[in-house]
């Protein structure tokens, strides 16, 4: 990775950051933590994530130069007085899996009933996702509880496809349940057979059964890809 200073050169060229107290105030961080970062000669990993979440900042581009500055089409261009060895290659603006879309990102939590039609999520921001994250009926949550640790940390960012319906046992499942709103499980096969274990990743939560037209009540869909800082 290049060394810090190219890295933030370019975080002030896209942010219109010209001090440390100005990029501070962006990244909602302490002025000492940029301070701390140039001694270091090393930008923490989290810089990136909000970059990515506030602007739709490319990390390609932020680290290597490569790539369109933004991945938000709305925000795809390149300031007219960058230099010219800040600047990024054109090329990518062709390559589809370079363009990125702005997605909602929804609570999980919700008022549940079994007896009762679904309730619609409450939006808790938007973020621009890469072009391959994206896909018909694409559903984006914040992780909410710790049940599924080490797995999904709390707060992470979840990809869920609501028209991939097909339990395959041992994967992860976003469900409706009563009284808390989305929850995520791995979905097993009964040992009969007839009916379905809903299992957390961590042992602090207890198993639950569901029969198949509950589960199918319920599901909401497969978790395919999940964002969270390590």
């Amino acid at each position: 990775m290049p060394a810090f200073a190219e890295i933030y050169e370019r975080i002030k060229l896209a942010t219109n950051s010209r001090t440390q107290v100005e990029l501070a105030e962006v990244l909602d961080i302490r002025q000492s933590s940029i301070s701390d970062a140039k001694r270091r000669n090393s930008v923490p990993g989290d810089w990136f994530m909000k970059l990515f979440e506030k602007f739709g900042l490319n990390p390609d581009w932020l680290k290597q130069g490569i790539g369109p500055m933004y991945l938000r089409t709305e925000q795809g261009y390149m300031p007219q007085d960058a230099p010219a060895s800040l600047a990024e290659s054109a090329a990518h603006y062709g390559d589809t899996l370079a363009r990125g879309i702005v997605a909602s990102i929804y609570q999980m939590r919700s008022d549940y009933s079994d007896d009762q039609p679904r309730p619609s999520l409450d939006i808790a921001g938007k973020i621009s996702l890469p072009h391959s994250f994206t896909r018909d009926g694409l559903c984006v949550l914040r992780m909410r509880g710790t049940n599924m640790i080490p797995t999904v940390m709390s707060d992470a960012l979840l990809g869920v496809d609501t028209l991939d319906k097909d339990v395959i046992s041992g994967r992860i499942y976003a469900l409706f349940a009563p009284n808390e709103g989305v929850i995520l499980r791995r979905v097993f096969l009964n040992g009969s057979q007839d009916g379905y274990i809903l299992r957390s990743d961590s042992s602090d939560f207890p198993e639950t059964a569901l029969t198949p037209d509950l589960l199918a009540k319920r599901l909401l869909g497969r978790v395919v890809w999940i964002l969270q800082e390590l």
